[in-house]
């Protein structure tokens, strides 16, 4: 399951497009008329009112299923609440309407948060709990566990133009940057694909602090299209790569027998003469130190935070500039 929250500042064209989606099905109405989407969104700005200081009180958001799941509707309805609740929408309007328009079940839930006793519902980093509460239902229910984007499973005709086009990028970058070593060598290629390449600088300097990629008229933050490919995670795939492939030119340099020479050290009188080591022991040592260091870049692949660096390879400015901007746990 996957939670996306969207911004939404309009009862009206929210419970608009909710439901009359086709094949849109409200299933839960609490506290809202259901039958007709102008009553529903009436009974939501009335009951807004009651608060006007609060004036983000639509909260709207899509719960997404894998293609392969179809849960019933009284599960969809129990995931729902216990959605909301986990959230803190408690005491509160909100329908749960069931779209089947895309090759995946979604459902989205529209709730007011301004409660029935007129007080304002804490929406603060409510995407990102979102998210987490998300992540917990899939584990209860043992539903999949929307890892990656699945390209195969992706139906393009079935998505908006601009969903569409998303796509289309991600998959352009996820081909490409394996034939790169420089973010300018991918972004050359994607041109090549119509897709251009906007970077985001640092005040009044050349120093990059963002990218994007802009197909047609149409444009999207690196992190977007997906959180490996901001401008940081460019990079460090792009240096993890280039890891690799120094490793695989060390290991095919010892399956040919190549030994890279060493400079040979000035004998010190004092201290007696080591015997030379034999050519199969060199071997051996060499061999042993690159698979080491291969295992030790896999290490770093599946570590935490994004998968692709390891905290010990940290410098202190950024291990303080990272836990400045370490979020709130909740």
């Amino acid at each position: 399951m996957i939670s996306k929250t969207l911004p939404a500042s309009s009862f009206y064209h929210t419970c608009r497009y909710v439901c009359q989606k086709k094949g849109a099905e409200v299933l839960i109405a609490e506290g809202v008329r259901g039958h007709d989407y102008k009553l529903m969104a009436e009974d939501f700005l009335r009951q807004q009112q009651t608060r006007p200081s609060k004036g983000k009180a639509v909260f709207h958001s899509i719960l997404s299923f894998h293609p392969d799941e179809k849960p019933s509707d009284e599960q969809l309805k129990e995931m729902a609440r216990k959605y909301l609740d986990r959230l803190g929408i408690v005491n509160a309007q909100f329908s749960v309407s069931k779209h089947t328009d895309k090759a995946h079940l979604h459902l989205h839930i529209v709730a007011n948060l301004v409660d029935n006793d007129g007080n304002a519902i804490s929406d603060s980093w409510i995407g990102l709990r979102g998210k987490k509460v998300a992540q917990q239902l899939t584990q209860e229910y043992g539903l999949i566990s929307a890892i990656r984007k699945d390209l195969r499973r992706t139906h393009l005709d079935a998505l908006s133009k601009s969903e569409a086009i998303k796509y289309k990028i991600y998959q352009a970058i996820t081909q490409k940057i394996s034939q790169c070593r420089t973010v300018e060598e991918l972004e050359e290629r994607l041109q090549k694909l119509g897709i251009d390449v906007l970077y985001k600088f640092k005040g009044q300097t050349r120093e990059r602090q963002g990218i994007s990629f802009k197909m047609g008229n149409v444009s999207f933050k690196g992190s977007q299209i997906d959180r490996r490919y901001s401008l940081v995670g460019l990079q460090k795939i792009l240096d993890l790569q280039q890891k690799l492939s120094e490793t695989r030119e060390n290991l095919r340099n010892l399956s040919s027998g190549r030994i890279p020479e060493k400079p040979r050290q000035a004998l010190n009188p004092s201290q007696p003469a080591k015997p030379p080591k034999s050519r199969q022991t060199v071997h051996n040592d060499l061999a042993e130190a690159a698979m080491s260091r291969a295992i030790q870049i896999l290490l770093l692949t599946t570590s935490g935070g994004g998968g692709l660096s390891a905290p010990d390879d940290l410098t202190p400015e950024e291990r303080r500039r990272r836990k400045k901007k370490k979020r709130p746990n909740f």
